[in-house]
Order: structure tokens, then C-alpha cells, then sequence
């Protein structure tokens, strides 16, 4: 029987993952210490004992924000996936397919973006590919390989929560969502009866939207020998609703959550109330999720707090597979929740 309904928007589901992706992956090398998992955001390879960890993601071009911001923007949300495994990133491979009326010199703002983000981060850019092409167009421009050189001894895998462990949520639901659409669309949010100020302060939050430096202060509070951090996931494609199952199906265990402990901004939330997103279901990145052993949890929420970082206890890692928000089983979201907003505004064009 065939199937007539179009392909999925977004990554594709945990069964397209595991028939087509997971059951073929080249040749079976033993240096490939893990390898591709559906919810989990990066790989790890063994080299002279040492971890490489490496992750590879989309590039964005949001020129609206303006080409150096929008590079910055891109290359934060590139570097979060390897930094959640609580290794530093140290190496940016990227390769852009660029639409043909992107100038030489908007191109050049965008790099200057990106690199000066990446120097700041101690991530060097040992390769790459720039190009333009017919067909090519924004915002998708393109992908970027991260490397990460450690110890396998430090990697945290998002697919280590263990029943016991203590739930922690970073920053909250939406805020990513609240700050680029704020940012890209402040007449459409007026129109919809969002006040100037409330605008103006979801946009100030669009520098929040990586998680490379809480999750690095993060590992380096939980490594004292009491369990630290055992997982951390960033709430980007179906936000903090869909990374909170994720992170809960990768390992196998429950998430019991209560939303009343989960940091909000109200300035998000009225944003996503004007536009009418469900502020749970849409990108979030810099929102960071976090399963932490219960002796670990005061040094991980003080280091998050000393970054300025708001971050709540919000629930408790279970032995029962799924995930209860206020009591109530949730399922990931079908579709990240900006996705039709995103179409609509910049549509309106």
C-alpha cells in the first residue's frame, strides 16, 4: 500500500532513522565508539585514546538579523551539538552551497560573524568548502562538520539519564522562537498588539541562543566523582516538549516533569501568545536540558547561576518509560511549532 501523504518536515522519524539510516552505515570500524542514535546529537571516535567527538548540523542565513549577527547566530547553534557532550568544541569544517545574489562582501560580513565567535571559543577552521549555486537559497545555506578533541572519560552522552537523576532545565520554552522572530518580524508583532518594549526585550535575548558555554560550565561542575552530569540534550527542533522525550526514548527512562519549575521569561511567552505558537513545541535553541546526579545538582545550578544563566530543578529521572508533564503523559510534538509562523510572516514580504 502506498503512502500518498508528503515526506515528514524536519528530521526524519525514529523509524526512517532506523530502517534507512541506522541499518546501513558503511563499513564497521572499531575506532566508531558511538555511532549514530536517533535523540542523540552527536558521534564520538576513538583516536590514540583520545575522543573525537563530532557532530554535523545546518547553516543558517538570516540576513535580516543583519550578515555578522547572522553568522554568529549560525555558528553557535552549529558548536552546541558537540558541547553538550560536554567536550569543548575545537574544529569548524564548514561547506556553503550559497544562493547566487548573495554578494562577496555580504558573504564576507557573515564569515566575520562566525570566525570571530569561533576565536572567542578557542575553535579553529582547518577546512572547508564556499561556493555558490544555482537553486541554492536561504536561509538554508549550507552544513558545517564540528570536531571535539578530549577525554573519553568526560564525554557525557545524551543518552545517559539514569532513574534517580534530577531534571534540570536551562532558560526555558521558546526562547529562541521569541528572540529571532522579535527580531525579524517586530511589525508583524506589533500588528498583533505586542507591545515596542516586550519586542524589543525578546530580541535582546537572541545572543542567549547557544548553549556551548552552560554546557561546558556545566560538565566542568559536575566532574567531581559523585555521579555530575549524566546527560544533556539542547531544545532545538520540537523544543524543551520534544527534547525532553528524546532525551528520555535515547535512554530508555521517564522524565516526570512539573512546568512550574521550568524557568520562563514573560516577554517569550507574550511573543509566542501574539503569534500564537505553543512556546513548548518550538526551537529553543539555548535552552539546555540536563540529568544530573542528585549529589552534583547544588555545584551544577550554582556554575549556571554564576554564568547568569536562570535554570530550575524541574523533575526526576523514572525507571517508567516516557514523559509526564504536571502528571500527563506528552509526545513529541509532529512538527516544530515556529515552522508554519516562519512561512506566514516572511511570506507577508
Amino acid at each position: 500500500m502506498t503512502d500518498d501523504r508528503p515526506p515528514r518536515r524536519g528530521k526524519v522519524d525514529r523509524d526512517t532513522f532506523e530502517s534507512v539510516v541506522r541499518s546501513s552505515l558503511g563499513a564497521n570500524r572499531e575506532d566508531v565508539r558511538l555511532g549514530p542514535t536517533h535523540g542523540v546529537d552527536f558521534g564520538v571516535l576513538d583516536i590514540g585514546g583520545r575522543a573525537l567527538v563530532t557532530a554535523t548540523d545546518p547553516i543558517s542565513m538570516l540576513p535580516d538579523l543583519g550578515y555578522e549577527e547572522a553568522g554568529r547566530f549560525a555558528v553557535g547553534f552549529t558548536l552546541s551539538d558537540v558541547a553538550v557532550s560536554g567536550v569543548a568544541p575545537t574544529h569548524l569544517c564548514p561547506s556553503f552551497t550559497l544562493p547566487s545574489d548573495v554578494s562577496d562582501e555580504e558573504f564576507a560580513a557573515f564569515w566575520t560573524g562566525m570566525t570571530a565567535e569561533c576565536e572567542t571559543l578557542g575553535v579553529a577552521i582547518p577546512t572547508g568548502h564556499t561556493a555558490r549555486y544555482p537553486g541554492a537559497s536561504l536561509p538554508w545555506v549550507g552544513a558545517a562538520t564540528v570536531l571535539g578533541v578530549g577525554d573519553h572519560d568526560d564525554v557525557i552522552r545524551p543518552d545517559g539519564a539514569r532513574p534517580g537523576d534530577r531534571l534540570l532545565v536551562t532558560n526555558g520554552p521558546g526562547v529562541e522562537t521569541a528572540a529571532l522572530f522579535a527580531s525579524l518580524f517586530p511589525d508583524a508583532l506589533a500588528d498583533a498588539g505586542l507591545d515596542e518594549s516586550t519586542v524589543a526585550e525578546s530580541a535582546s535575548l537572541l545572543p542567549e541562543t547557544s548553549v556551548v558555554r552552560d554546557a561546558l560550565a556545566a560538565a566542568r561542575a559536575g566532574r567531581a566523582g559523585d555521579g555530575g552530569v549524566t546527560a544533556m540534550h539542547d531544545a532545538t527542533e520540537g523544543g524543551l516538549r520534544g527534547a525532553l522525550c528524546e532525551m528520555a526514548a535515547a535512554a530508555d527512562v521517564g522524565f516526570d516533569v512539573d512546568s512550574a519549575a521550568v524557568p520562563t521569561n514573560e516577554a517569550v511567552l507574550a511573543t509566542c501568545s501574539a503569534l500564537d505558537i505553543d512556546p513548548w513545541t518550538c526551537t529553543t535553541s539555548g535552552t539546555l536540558l540536563l540529568a544530573v546526579a542528585p549529589a552534583a545538582v547544588g555545584r551544577v545550578v550554582g556554575a549556571l547561576r554564576d554564568r547568569g544563566t536562570p535554570v530550575g530543578v524541574a523533575g526526576t529521572v523514572t525507571s517508567e518509560a516516557g514523559v509526564t508533564l504536571d502528571g500527563a503523559a506528552v509526545d513529541p510534538p509532529a512538527e516544530d511549532g515556529s515552522w508554519g509562523v516562519y512561512e506566514r510572516l516572511s511570506a507577508r514580504r
